[in-house]
């Protein structure tokens, strides 16, 4: 919908498609951090970190409450900014904590994502 004025609103069907991807991700992000067993990837990474697996299961939680949170129309602004503040401390971890800058590359991809698609919800008017 390019050319689309501020006064203008959206497509709802593009609205929720952008709502639900974004809400997809991150819960299905979140819930990859609870999976089980010693050799499961976030396990690893999680001990490297230092915090302990509390942190784990937190930072789970906080993924998917946003990705919730960006699919309710009233809320997506909390939500959105729950996901730019954990990608960027996810990007942060991955450059200083684990000195694997180039890692940081995929938080930063998402945190492109949320920001775009807040954006993009807010120009149509379609963000509460």
């Amino acid at each position: 919908m390019t050319g689309m004025r501020p006064d203008q609103s959206a497509d709802p069907a593009t609205t929720w498609a952008i709502r639900v991807s974004i809400a997809v991700v991150f819960v299905l992000t979140g819930l990859d951090k609870f999976l089980p067993g010693p050799g499961a990837f976030w396990i690893g990474v999680f001990n490297q970190i230092g915090f302990g697996q509390w942190f784990r299961y937190f930072t789970g939680i906080i993924e998917m409450v946003g990705g919730v949170l960006f699919l309710v129309p009233f809320a997506t602004t909390v939500g959105a900014a729950i996901l730019a503040v954990t990608m960027v401390g996810a990007m942060l971890t991955q450059a200083i904590v684990l000195k694997h800058p180039g890692s940081a590359f995929f938080p930063a991809l998402y945190l492109g994502a949320v920001v775009a698609a807040y954006f993009r919800l807010r120009s149509s008017g379609s963000n509460g």
